[in-house]
């Protein structure tokens, strides 16, 4: 129970469901208004534009964190928040690492492992989901994470090296691990008797 919500009577009816027009689906569109300035920014010269780069990445980075959490605490959750937010978060990394790879500051291998779990997860839930729903795990979360970091990290300007192969090595074990363990999931899911 929400601190401050009013208890549910029972009998009562349900609450009609959120409006579109919402501060956390607003949040999210803005996230995918970013990414075009954020791509922008990166392929200019100059320390100031790299920073830049970065203030918009991590702005981005943080509204996906607030809309969730906007969305789940004032029951604003919507059809399209839930189609919206995981294409914002793909365009967003796929954008940086696509990006950062064409710069050749990212081994193109490292991208495409990343781009296809990440593709390949998102269509497989929409395969399975009549089956039911793959929640996200700790493990995604984390994986997440990393890899907002691991990027943060190669945006910077600066003697990082040795961060920025270090957090996307973890990034990228724990994007391959949890995408392993979610392909588990749908097989269990798919094989699973029906009721």
């Amino acid at each position: 129970m929400i601190a401050g919500m009013p208890e549910p009577v029972a009998g009562a009816p349900d609450p009609p469901p959120a409006s579109v027009y919402n501060i956390a689906n607003a949040l999210t569109l803005l996230r995918i208004a970013l990414v075009p300035l954020f791509v922008w920014l990166l392929f200019l010269d100059g320390t100031g534009w790299r920073i830049g780069a970065f203030a918009v990445f991590a702005a981005a980075s943080v509204t996906d964190k607030i809309d969730g959490d906007l969305a789940r605490a004032r029951g604003l959750v919507t059809d399209f928040g839930k189609i919206a937010d995981p294409i914002a978060d793909k365009a967003l990394i796929g954008a940086a690492l696509v990006s950062l790879s064409v710069l050749g500051e990212l081994w193109w291998w490292v991208t495409v492992v990343i781009m296809v779990r990440e593709i390949g997860i998102t269509l497989m839930r929409f395969v399975v989901i009549r089956y039911g729903v793959i929640p996200a795990s700790k493990g995604g979360k984390l994986k997440t994470m990393l890899q907002v970091f691991a990027i943060g990290f190669y945006i910077l300007p600066g003697p990082l090296d040795y961060l920025r192969w270090v957090t996307m090595g973890a990034a990228l074990i724990v994007t391959v691990v949890t995408g392993a363990d979610y392909v588990a999931q749908a097989w269990r899911l798919r094989r699973a008797p029906r009721s």
